[in-house]
């Protein structure tokens, strides 16, 4: 069992950055496969980045490829979301999840176990 906490959200303008963290509870951090989904209202989750339990392996949507960066401390059981260039479609419930698995970076909602609260990113044009 892990419990997840999510921070680091906010306003922010177009163009401008914001740091997301992910606190991880548990002492079995750096056995888990980490993401990052959001999610707008009236609209299904979507995939933004996801990290392998060793950080060797990351993979990230189209969308946000080259701006945001997904990394890890497994020390800190914390997991980031470094977001660069946000851009008014950014704009969305940030949310992070937890698996238990091997060398890969999960792309599916249903390959995560284990969900945060998620943090409200706004971004004004």
């Amino acid at each position: 069992q892990v419990q997840l906490v999510e921070s680091g959200g906010g306003l922010v303008q177009a163009g401008g950055s914001l740091r997301l963290s992910c606190a991880a509870s548990g002492r079995t951090f750096s056995s888990y496969a980490m993401g990052w989904f959001r999610q707008v209202p009236g609209k299904e989750r979507e995939f933004v980045a996801a990290i392998s339990w060793s950080g060797d392996t990351t993979h990230y949507a189209d969308s946000v490829k080259g701006r945001f960066t997904i990394s890890r401390d497994n020390a800190k059981n914390t997991v980031f979301l470094q977001m660069n260039s946000l851009k008014p479609e950014d704009t969305a419930v940030y949310t992070c999840a937890a698996v238990v698995a091997g060398e890969v970076a999960i792309i599916t909602t249903r390959g995560y176990d284990y969900w945060g609260q998620g943090t409200q990113v706004t971004v004004s044009s």
